[in-house]
């Protein structure tokens, strides 16, 4: 099976081709290898030859029922994959063919009507002549019975008055009876060299085409009594060849023949098929499988059929059988057919023979109609045809600016200059390409803006306390939950010494990097300053060891003692933010220190959410002394409260995004805040701050974090 693939990839890439997948495909290939080789070896002689070739051709018939379904993909799936060629296609079956079904019923149609017509005017000729015949033969009778009336048993009768004048019969003969004896008639030329018998079954007037004594005839007979003696005269013209040029008169070719020898059958009734066909300049008839050519009987062709008036006059041929009787006794003889040629101008001329004038006008009025509707056709293909090149060429530019647009050029434009709904789709597509241009620019832009929040992220990140950070004597844990990718939220521990702390908490007006930015402000300011106090606390002692520089050493530990005071650092800092930001721009914050040796907590809230602290004894005192917001008004001074830390007692820090959450009951609230930290204070201060920050998503619910949620716990150990 290996090399069996193998051999069809190298063969399938050599005709550029990709190789055959499916088991259709891949079996006839196969056929189509084994059909070569067999047809290849048919050349040898003898019966392995013949046997090879017969093989081959059943190896072929199969090769082509496989072939059929690789066809029909081929269609739909090459042929037709573009819309001009499924258009096409449509038009072809929605149009033309209906129009090619009802031309050819038409010309059916007027084929056989022409056909009909030609038959009928070789009937009404053949029913003319009969007529004159019998109205001839019956004034012979009349007349014959008078004179035989007058002179009784004569031996002759001269009827020089009886041959018709107006119409000339090759073969004329009249035959007169008188009770039944035959009697001779004058001019010799008119007694027929066996006269036909008086059947039995004779009505006193009969004319009709009868077979008699092997010959077909146009036979008229009249019987007339008068003073008991009867006398009938029969008169019979036979049908040759110039009889029948005068019935195919202004007609073409008329045929008389029968389809087999009739003696021997007359009175037998058989079934007759006629059949049609068609051929290019030459339909042939033929009666039950038999041509007139083919007959076995007689047949009799008179008239030519002259040459085409114009390119449509082709020959129409159509047989009729004819109604024959046998005169012996008198029934109907089947086998008798009439095959007439004609051409559609001849049977024009005689359909308006009485009016030429009129027939012209009317060929001319369908010459012109047939003008009309051609040229109406050819308008209608032509606008067709337009419409179909606006449709494709439409689709064509979309496909083409869809394979632009995938391939990333996205300044590809459709050029627009049509009106209509494939106009306005155009139109709508060089609309999407420009969204899509701006779309992408600004998806850049954004990713651009994503990748810079993300590093402003990292960086402020690093701003936020890390470790753990703890005293002997006080446990601290803070979080910050970003409502967006960067938080106006902030906290920090600044540890001084073994035994103090420094505490912050902030909140920045607004949201996002502005406050971000301001945030990282405030925590440099916070950390600078404090850094500043701690170093003239360090040189002021090392100056103190000096007895010659010990009032300056004391002024720098005053200095830098004032630096640990929470409302002094407010005043610093609001002077630093008011001038250095834009008015709207301003902070809460909240300051602590604490000193661990006496378990004292000083603090100033400028205007922050005052934390609260949860005793041992689940009493609350609330930190809210202080003053105003820091940066929005200058040289503003702030109040600093002190309260001692007990053993177990739990300092609650946050922001506004911690109780200002709201859902359909209300707000979080402080009260339900105490109650999770009542409810887990035994647990770790990391714990706790996840039992809040649980009750908090569950109190949010499916709705986005509205702000920036931090949390600072500490628990006096």
């Amino acid at each position: 099976m290996g090399r069996a693939r193998r051999f069809e990839t190298v063969v399938f890439r050599r005709l550029r081709r990709d190789p055959p997948r499916g088991f259709v495909h891949r079996t006839a290939f196969w056929l189509l290898i084994a059909y070569v080789v067999l047809a290849a070896l048919g050349f040898l002689p003898g019966s392995a030859g013949a046997a090879l070739r017969g093989i081959a051709e059943l190896d072929f018939f199969v090769l082509l029922a496989f072939c059929v379904p690789l066809l029909w993909r081929f269609v739909f799936g090459y042929l037709l994959w573009k819309v001009r060629n499924r258009l096409i296609v449509t038009y072809l079956l929605m149009g033309l063919a209906p129009v090619v079904l009802l031309v050819t019923l038409g010309v059916i149609l007027l084929y056989v009507f022409a056909g009909q017509f030609a038959i009928f005017a070789a009937n009404g000729v053949v029913s003319s002549e009969l007529t004159h015949i019998g109205a001839v033969n019956a004034s012979l009778t009349e007349r014959m019975a008078h004179l035989l009336d007058r002179t009784p048993r004569p031996a002759t009768v001269a009827l020089p008055e009886a041959v018709p004048a107006d119409r000339e019969y090759t073969g004329l003969s009249v035959a007169a009876y008188e009770d039944g004896r035959a009697i001779a008639v004058t001019p010799a030329s008119l007694e027929s060299p066996r006269p036909p018998s008086v059947p039995a079954w004779l009505p006193a007037s009969f004319s009709s085409i009868v077979f008699d004594q092997g010959h077909l005839w146009l036979r008229a007979a009249s019987r007339l009594d008068l003073d008991g003696h009867t006398t009938v005269v029969i008169t019979s013209v036979p049908i040759e060849k110039q009889n029948v040029d005068a019935i195919a008169s202004g007609l073409g070719s008329v045929s008389i023949f029968t389809t087999s020898d009739l003696r021997g059958a007359a009175g037998s009734r058989s079934s007759h098929r006629v059949q049609v066909q068609f051929a290019p300049g030459s339909p042939t008839v033929a009666v039950n499988g038999v041509s007139p050519e083919q007959a076995g009987g007689q047949s009799i062709t008179g008239g030519s059929l002259p040459a085409a008036a114009h390119f449509f006059d082709v020959p129409v041929t159509f047989p009729e059988p004819l109604t024959t009787i046998d005169w012996k006794n008198g029934a109907s003889v089947d086998g008798v057919y009439a095959y007439v040629t004609s051409r559609p101008s001849l049977l024009y001329q005689r359909l308006f023979i009485t009016s030429l004038t009129v027939g012209a006008m009317v060929r001319d009025s369908l010459i012109a109609i047939a003008v009309l509707f051609g040229v109406l056709e050819l308008l209608a293909f032509l606008a067709a045809v337009r419409l179909n090149h606006t449709i494709t060429r439409s689709v064509d530019n979309l496909y083409t600016g869809t394979v632009a647009i995938d391939s990333g050029n996205f300044t590809h434009r459709i050029p627009v200059k049509r009106k209509d709904q494939l106009g306005a789709l155009s139109r709508s597509f060089n609309e999407m390409a420009v969204s899509l241009e701006r779309l992408i620019a600004e998806q850049r832009e954004k990713q651009r803006l994503q990748s810079e929040l993300a590093i402003a992220q990292e960086v402020q990140a690093n701003l936020f306390p890390h470790g753990q950070v703890s005293l002997p004597m006080l446990e601290l844990h803070g979080k910050c939950v970003p409502a967006r990718t960067v938080s106006g939220d902030y906290y920090d521990f600044l540890v001084s010494g073994a035994d103090g702390l420094g505490l912050a908490l902030g909140d920045i007006s607004g949201k996002g990097i502005s406050a971000a930015l301001l945030m990282a402000t405030l925590y440099s300011a916070v950390r600078a300053y404090r850094f500043a106090g701690e170093e003239l606390i360090a040189e002021g002692a090392a100056a103190l060891a000096h007895p010659g520089s010990r009032l300056a050493g004391v002024e720098e530990v005053e200095c830098g003692e004032l630096f640990e005071e929470p409302a002094r650092m407010l005043a610093l800092l609001n002077r630093h933010i008011y001038r250095s930001t834009q008015p709207e721009k301003y902070a809460t914050l909240f300051l602590a220190h604490y000193h661990g040796p006496t378990h004292r907590l000083v603090y100033s809230n400028g205007g922050h959410l005052p934390p609260l602290l949860l005793r041992a004894d689940d009493s609350v005192t609330r930190l809210d002394r202080g003053g105003m917001v820091v940066g929005l008004l200058d040289n503003l001074t702030w109040e600093q409260g002190t309260e001692r830390l007990s053993p177990g007692d739990i300092l609650i820090a946050y922001s506004d995004g911690v109780t200002e959450p709201e859902n359909d009951f209300g707000e979080f609230g402080e009260e339900r805040l105490l109650e999770v930290v009542r409810r887990h204070r035994h647990l770790p201060l990391a714990g706790i701050t996840e039992q809040v920050l649980q009750s908090l998503r569950s109190w949010i619910g499916d709705q986005e974090q509205p702000d920036d949620i931090t949390l600072v716990l500490a628990r006096q150990r």
